[in-house]
């Protein structure tokens, strides 16, 4: 059985922030197309701090208290933001975010809280369950 295959049993809570990726769209310029090389702020799509062993030695999600599983570029996540309940799915295409930068942050709205930052999404992806305004939300992921 590969890691891809293992399904966590409950889904992994933290913070989502957005990012942009590829070619020009809404708020972002064009720039590169992350480290799968398929990113595009216009997709639905995230960056996941434990793409690969590079990925992991940058994002450090263990030094928060996070045991994120392997996922690896092409990955489909479902993601809901926890003060709604629209759910969309997403893929992977990049690496990110450095979660131990914001080790113990937390956001929170109508008393649903989450902390630590374990998922990066495109401008698309993130405004399609929240606003590009509010930058971080809190939410819930899984595969």
């Amino acid at each position: 059985m590969s890691p891809d295959d293992v399904v966590p049993d409950a889904p992994a809570t933290g913070e989502t922030s957005w990012f942009c990726c590829g070619s020009a769209w809404g708020p972002c310029g064009a720039t590169g197309h992350g480290a799968c090389g398929t990113c595009n702020s216009g997709s639905r799509q995230c960056a996941w701090p434990n793409t690969s062993d590079a990925c992991f030695s940058i994002t450090r999600p263990d030094r928060c208290g996070e045991d994120l599983l392997r996922r690896t570029c092409g990955h489909t996540f479902f993601v809901r933001n926890l003060c709604r309940t629209t759910e969309i799915a997403v893929t992977i295409a990049d690496c990110g975010p450095q979660t131990d930068l914001w080790c113990g942050e937390q956001s929170c709205c109508s008393g649903s809280c989450a902390s630590n930052r374990i998922l990066d999404l495109t401008p698309s992806a993130f405004s399609a369950i929240g606003n590009l305004s509010s930058g971080i939300i809190p939410m819930a992921v899984h595969s």
